[in-house]
């Protein structure tokens, strides 16, 4: 029986994917559990398997090319199977928009690493589009290194790399424009999609406070003392930190939600904590799972896995939903502090800056401190100021007291 092969819904943000590349060919054997495709979804670059045996009678979109989440990509038939019933299914409908950005794995390459043009009097395939794209703006293509599939030449090599300036050298042309256009990546798009699903109608406040960092950097240095510990991070400390501060602020760990005209609030019981982790085109936010249960070390290397996955695109879906609390570190970039904007359906995240070394009275002495400012961000619909004052007091009190719970074992 013929199968349908469609661009998987792989997350609730996700509404498009990017067709990377087809490890199968039309008329090749499939068996079920074989890889078909690479797809590029808003956070992550994975693999797609044939759920069934047979044929791969047809490819119906080709690579490098981003469609709907749910539409038709390809089928799976028997060799002599009727599938013009499924193939039908694409008559009529518009042809899939071609993604300007590259795949993670086929981005340009920077200025300093362009590879050397082809020999002068030789073009590499280009479409009528391309072709007339540099008819217009007057492009020697001999002169242009194509970056598409077999060293093709794509509307991403005139628009990003010639008329970025690139090629004006070699080309002895100047490119009049004011700017140039390229679309956002699969992660930008989710981002700018969630952030107004938040921001808009979810009433944000914030609330301030300062702690002093000195004992957990104190704290810090004595466990990587230890023989065969690795580094731990700040972010580590507030990690576990925050899972012992909402184990004691049930109210500060849930979610607000409104359906069939009823307003509820959903107490999570297990701790889910989001980090976010900055990505050249955009931020992901993976997710340590049941912090309430682990340690500072656990949380520590896990953390240290997870930013390595989401750097290498190979988060699963699991790996970056769920989380029931936020937190996103800027201290590394010297940034004082700042306000996170909440990711739906969190209630909660907080924001921190850098540790900075100031002046601060002590006992009628001045001495010299290792402060930290920690700003919260909440859902006015889920908790009060009250609340969030009283969940950052007890956050302090446990950063400022490292000693109590930064064992090896779980607290």
């Amino acid at each position: 029986m013929a199968s349908r092969v469609v661009m998987p819904k792989l997350t609730d943000t996700m509404e498009e994917g990017h067709l990377v590349k087809w490890y199968k060919q039309e008329g090749d054997r499939v068996e079920s559990g074989d890889l078909l495709a690479e797809i590029e979804t808003d956070k992550a670059v994975m693999d797609l398997e044939a759920y069934t045996s047979g044929i791969l009678r047809k490819i119906i979109v080709p690579a490098d090319q981003t469609v709907p989440a749910g539409a038709l990509i390809a089928v799976v038939a028997d060799p002599k199977e009727d599938i013009s019933g499924l193939l039908a299914e694409t008559t009529g409908v518009a042809p899939p928009k071609i993604a300007l950005t590259p795949s993670i794995r086929e981005a340009a390459p920077p200025a300093a690493a362009v590879p050397s043009p082809p020999t002068a009097g030789l073009i590499a395939e280009a479409s009528p589009v391309v072709k007339k794209m540099a008819e217009e703006y007057g492009i020697d293509l001999s002169k242009v290194q194509g970056t598409g599939p077999g060293g093709k030449i794509i509307k991403r090599d005139i628009v990003e790399i010639y008329l970025a300036g690139r090629l004006q050298a070699s080309s002895g042309k100047s490119a009049s424009v004011e700017y140039t256009e390229k679309e956002l990546s699969m992660l930008r798009k989710t981002i700018a999609r969630t952030m107004v699903q938040s921001k808009a109608p979810v009433p944000h406040f914030y609330v301030t406070m300062e702690v002093e960092m000195g004992p957990v950097l104190a704290a810090k240095k004595k466990l990587e003392e230890k023989k065969g510990q690795s580094k731990i991070t700040v972010t580590d400390f507030l990690i576990k930190a925050s899972a012992l501060v909402l184990a004691q602020h049930p109210g500060v760990n849930v979610s607000y939600s409104a359906s069939g005209g009823s307003e509820r609030l959903r107490l999570h019981n297990a701790i889910h904590i989001g980090m976010a982790v900055g990505l050249e085109e955009g931020v992901i936010a993976p997710v340590i799972r049941d912090c309430q249960r682990k340690s500072l070390v656990q949380i520590s290397q896990e953390a240290k896995d997870l930013i390595q996955h989401a750097k290498n695109r190979k988060l699963l879906p699991e790996d970056y939903t769920g989380a029931t609390f936020s937190i996103s570190n800027l201290g590394m970039f010297d940034v004082e502090s700042f306000s996170a904007i909440l990711t739906p359906p969190q209630a909660a995240a907080i924001a921190v800056g850098a540790v900075q070394e100031v002046p601060v009275v002590v006992n009628n002495q001045v001495k010299i401190g290792h402060r930290m400012k920690i700003t919260m961000s909440c859902d006015h619909r889920a908790m009060d100021g009250l609340q969030a004052a009283k969940f950052l007091a007890d956050f302090k009190k446990i950063l400022e007291n490292p000693i109590e719970w930064t064992g090896d074992k779980p607290s």
